[in-house]
C-alpha cells in the first residue's frame, strides 16, 4: 500500500509505501514523519547475559522507540575481540532477531583489548568502530595503560576505522575511590567518578587524537567540562564527535534519593547545573548524537547496596519520547531532535540512506507504565511524557508501538 502526502517534521510531505502483509495503519493523518531513530550506543548483553537483556527484547523496545538502527558494545561475555567472536556474535544476533521476525538494523563496535590489538585490521569494514573501555564499567574490557591507548589509536588512524571512547580515567577512579571518606551511598557513585575523572580521560583522547589524526567518538558526554573541552578540539579542526544520553540530559544527582540504585551509571549522574549545558550543546552542534546507553540489569542487581550494584539502566524505548517531551517544554527544536536522533549519526559513521521512518502523534499525553526490555523496570517509569512514536516503518513493514 502507499500512505500519500505523509507529513513530515519539516512541513514537508512524502509518500510512504508499505508492505500490505504488515500494514497496521489506513492513514497518517494528523501524524508527523520523523527519519527513524538511529541509537549509536547500546547494550543488548548477548552473548553471555541474555538474562539481563536479549535481541529479542532490545528488538521490540527499539521500534517501540522509533529506533530501526542501533550499534551495539562489546562487553558481552565473552567480549567482541576477535574475528572470530566477531562472526559468532553477529549469528547469534541474526538468530534473535529472526526468531521474532524483527530485520533490525544493526551495527557491532568491536573492543579493544591490550591482548589482542592485532585483531583490529582484520576486521575493518566489518564493524563501526573501536570501543575502548579508559575506565571499567560493565565487564573486563579495560584499556588504562598510555601504550596500549598509543596503540589502538595508530592503528585506527592507518586503517582509518573510528575509535569511540568511554572517557573515564582508571587511575583516577582507583585513587579516588581508595581516598573516599564520605558515606558510601549511592550519591557516593557521583563523588568518586567525579568530573576530573571524566575530564582527566577526555583530555588525553583528544590528545591522541591530535597526535594521530583518528577519528574520535567521545560516548555519553555528562558535564560542562567536557563540552568545553571537545567545542575546542572542533573549533581546532579536530575529527571529534560526542554523544550525551537521555539519563545525563532529563537526571541529576537529586535522583539517586528517587530511583536509589536504579540511578546508578557511569559516568554518574551530575549536578543540575550541567543539564542546561548539555541543552545548549547540542543547540550549538557541539554534541552530535543521543545514544541512550541502553544498559539493563536485573531488577534484583538493582536491588543491591552500593558496591554491590552494577552500573547501567535501560532507556531505549523513551529517548523520542523524552526528547519530544523536551520539544514541548522549549528546550530543543524539532530539528535539534532529528539531527540527535538520526542526522548526524548518519554522517559520523557514514550509514547508508533508508527509507526507515517513525510516525509521531506530536500531541499525544501518555505516562510510562511499560516497558519491552527483558529486565522489566525504566528509570522512566511514572513520568507523563507529550509526544509520541505511533508506528514504525522498518524495511517496508508497518509496526503499531504505542
Amino acid at each position: 500500500m502507499k500512505l500519500q502526502n505523509v507529513r513530515m517534521f519539516d512541513g514537508s510531505s512524502i509518500d510512504l509505501n508499505i508492505d500490505d502483509e504488515y500494514s497496521h495503519i489506513q492513514d497518517a493523518n494528523g501524524l508527523l514523519a520523523f527519519p527513524a531513530v538511529i541509537d549509536p550506543h547500546v547494550h543488548f548483553r548477548t552473548p553471555g547475559m541474555e538474562a539481563k537483556e536479549d535481541w529479542q527484547h532490545g528488538a521490540k523496545a527499539a521500534l517501540r522507540g522509533g529506533c530501526t538502527t542501533v550499534f551495539d558494545m562489546p562487553n558481552t561475555k565473552p567480549p567482541t575481540i576477535t574475528a572470530n567472536l566477531l562472526q559468532e556474535k553477529k549469528a547469534l544476533i541474526d538468530k534473535q532477531l529472526s526468531e521474532v521476525k524483527i530485520p533490525l538494523r544493526y551495527e557491532l563496535f568491536f573492543g579493544a583489548d591490550k591482548n589482542h590489538l592485532h585483531e583490529i585490521p582484520g576486521v575493518n569494514g566489518e564493524v563501526s568502530g573501536i570501543k575502548v573501555f579508559m575506565g571499567c564499567s560493565t565487564g573486563d574490557l579495560v584499556v588504562d595503560d598510555d601504550e596500549s591507548l598509543h596503540a589502538v589509536f595508530s592503528v585506527a588512524a592507518k586503517e582509518n576505522m573510528l575509535v569511540a571512547v568511554h572517557a573515564e580515567d582508571e587511575h583516577l577512579i582507583r585513587e579516588r575511590k581508595a581516598n573516599y571518606k564520605g558515606a558510601m551511598n549511592y550519591h557516593a557513585h557521583s563523588e568518586i567518578r567525579n568530573i576530573d575523572v571524566a575530564v582527566r580521560a577526555v583530555e588525553k583522547a583528544i590528545a591522541l587524537t591530535r597526535q594521530y589524526g583518528t577519528r574520535l567518538y567521545i560516548l555519553h558526554v555528562s558535564s560542562a567540562e567536557e563540552i568545553s573541552l571537545i567545542k575546542k578540539a572542533k573549533r581546532e579542526g579536530l575529527p571529534v564527535y560526542a554523544e550525551t544520553t537521555p539519563h545525563h540530559l532529563f537526571f541529576n544527582t537529586s535522583y539517586y534519593d528517587i530511583l536509589g540504585a536504579k540511578a546508578v551509571v557511569n559516568p554518574p549522574l551530575r549536578d543540575e547545573k550541567h543539564q542546561a549545558e548539555l541543552f545548549t550543546a547540542i543547540r550549538e552542534q557541539v554534541i552530535d548524537t543521543i545514544g541512550s546507553d541502553h544498559a539493563p540489569h536485573t531488577k534484583e542487581e538493582k536491588a543491591q547496596p552500593y558496591g554491590a550494584c552494577p552500573s547501567g539502566m535501560p532507556g531505549i524505548e523513551f529517548v523520542l519520547p523524552m526528547l519530544l517531551n523536551a520539544y514541548h517544554a522549549g528546550q530543543l527544536s524539532l530539528d535539534n531532535i532529528v539531527a540527535l536522533t538520526s542526522k548526524r549519526a548518519r554522517d559520523i559513521f557514514n550509514v547508508p540512506a533508508t527509507n526507515d521512518y517513525v510516525l509521531v502523534d506530536l500531541e499525544k499525553s501518555a505516562t510510562v507504565n511499560s516497558t519491552e526490555s527483558k529486565c522489566g523496570w525504566t528509570p522512566y517509569q511514572g513520568l507523563t511524557l507529550k509526544g509520541w512514536p505511533i508506528y514504525t516503518v522498518l524495511r517496508g513493514k508497518c509496526y503499531k508501538v504505542n
